[in-house]
């Protein structure tokens, strides 16, 4: 890695591997297989750009170390905040005091929206860096909302963790085609929702 003001800052894949918590071989295999971004030095050493990385990372729901935000200019890198998104106050309330009182250590910021709109302000001026998101909002469809949060890079991509009481039996599977690896039924497990935050933030 350069960190001279005068060079662009590049990972070498072994950097990578380290940043991702992951064998050196890993790292090569996802660029050779075209899922990370990298260029080849006149050497023949692969070399990735933070930016690129970090795109890499969201996508998967990876968490972004500061080591790697700190150089990221081109992509919005989520903050480290979270934001409860659910109509039923009550519930939103008792997930967010919850999860204040689980990371009462950290320097996390906590955000709540009871609609639609609300998320879509507090996405926007806030970029949360993961989203405990109500499928079944009152006028809102959650799927079409889901997508748009996942692929947009105004809401700098944060990891969105799904909440439903909808007994669908393909709910699941589509939330899921959509990038979401973190599914939870109504009622919830709060330790369990916890431990999906955990991962994401």
């Amino acid at each position: 890695m350069q960190d001279k003001t005068n060079k662009p800052v590049v990972f070498s894949a072994l950097e990578v591997a380290n940043i991702c918590g992951v064998v050196n071989q890993t790292a090569i295999n996802w660029i050779k297989g075209g899922h990370l971004k990298a260029f080849t030095t006149p050497g023949g050493q692969y070399r990735v750009y933070p930016d690129d990385l970090a795109e890499f990372m969201k996508e998967r729901d990876m968490r972004i170390p500061d080591e790697l935000a700190k150089h990221c200019t081109g992509v919005t890198v989520a903050k480290k905040s979270i934001l409860v998104v659910d109509d039923d106050r009550g519930l939103n309330t008792v997930i967010t005091k919850f999860l204040e009182k689980k990371y009462s250590s950290e320097n996390f910021e906590f955000f709540q929206a009871f609609d639609g709109f609300e998320a879509g302000v507090l996405m926007t001026e806030k970029h949360p860096g993961c989203i405990v998101l109500d499928l079944d909002l009152p006028g809102v469809d959650g799927f079409s909302l889901c997508k748009k949060i996942k692929t947009s890079s105004n809401f700098g991509k944060p990891t969105v963790i799904v909440i439903t009481a909808l007994e669908d039996s393909d709910t699941e599977e589509r939330v899921r085609e959509l990038g979401v690896k973190h599914f939870f039924k109504k009622p919830l497990n709060l330790v369990e929702v916890a431990q999906a935050v955990s991962t994401a933030i």
